[in-house]
């Protein structure tokens, strides 16, 4: 493991907000300190290994999508630079350097707001057995990977840690968030999406589908976590797809295949993961960002 990697952050002196699957979190004044670190999971369980430079990757990668949606919705980044960050972070430059981002703390809404535009993962598991995704019917005969006629929204729940999030309806959406804010959450979310897919399109991925997440500072709706990235995102090459088949990828289903290859039961403890299947996510996540972002970290 060389220098670049980082599985964990102890930073004392600051406070520690919250340690998710992939992300340290800390507060800093009125804010937070989001530490993107190499830790990567799959459904739902952090592998026991960690990609060397993920956190970097996922860094950019979000920040470059901000800045794209940002006449969409406003988002909680306040800025990646760790020279502009507060006096107390400077002790932790060289760490944080490229991997993180100090952002607007806000309530962050109890929704996984996924939307698909091919059919695929979970959604094609669900449209085999029932025709639909998260209550929404789609048209019958669809074959995996298939283009939908219109992009869908499927949000879920936001599972804790070593659970797994589960779908829901639109109606148990509106439930816990109410009618107008998830309507919003709806438009805001197809368009981000659909302006996603021309700007990946130019480098030539499809973004097949998406998750996003969304807080309110002071009552104010705006986008959180991170955007886009191959974390969350699932981004094909456009010049090998093909309906009716898995795609290859530049993101996590290259682990996810080969956990399921070895018929893992999806339970911590997570399986060691082989030094070949840790270095080709690593390409596949660099080229992601080099074909979006246009940006090389190597």
């Amino acid at each position: 493991m060389d220098n670049n990697t980082l599985i964990k952050t102890e930073f004392e002196g600051l406070k520690l907000f919250s340690r998710g699957k992939v992300r340290d979190v800390y507060e800093v004044g009125n804010d937070l300190l989001i530490v993107a670190t190499d830790r990567i999971s799959a459904f739902d369980v952090i592998m026991a290994d960690p990609v060397p430079e993920k956190g970097r990757i996922l860094t950019h990668m979000s920040a470059f999508w901000f800045g794209e949606m940002k006449d969409i919705l406003t988002n909680h980044m306040i800025s990646t630079d760790v020279d502009t960050f507060p006096e107390e972070c400077s002790a932790y430059k060289d760490i944080l350097r490229g991997r993180s981002m100090l952002v607007k703390k806000a309530v962050t809404l109890p929704v996984e707001c996924i939307v698909r535009g091919y059919l695929s993962g979970s959604g094609w598991k669900d449209y085999c057995v029932e025709g639909t995704v998260s209550g929404v019917r789609l048209p019958g005969g669809l074959k995996e990977s298939a283009k939908l006629p219109e992009p869908v929204f499927t949000p879920s729940t936001k599972a804790g840690e070593g659970q797994h999030d589960a779908p829901m309806t639109k109606k148990e959406m509106e439930s816990l968030i109410g009618h107008n804010m998830t309507n919003r959450i709806i438009d805001i979310s197809m368009k981000t999406y659909n302006r996603a897919l021309k700007i990946a399109g130019k480098g030539g991925i499809i973004i097949a589908d998406t998750k996003m997440e969304f807080g309110t500072v002071d009552g104010e709706l705006i986008l959180i976590d991170e955007l886009l990235t191959p974390d969350s995102s699932r981004f094909w090459p456009e010049d090998d797809f093909e309906e009716g088949r898995p795609q290859k990828s530049f993101d996590k289903q290259f682990l996810r295949d080969y956990l399921l290859s070895i018929k893992w039961d999806k339970n911590p403890p997570a399986p060691r993961l082989p030094e070949h299947v840790i270095a080709e996510t690593v390409e596949k996540y660099k080229e992601a960002l080099l074909r979006i972002a246009g940006q090389d970290l190597s």
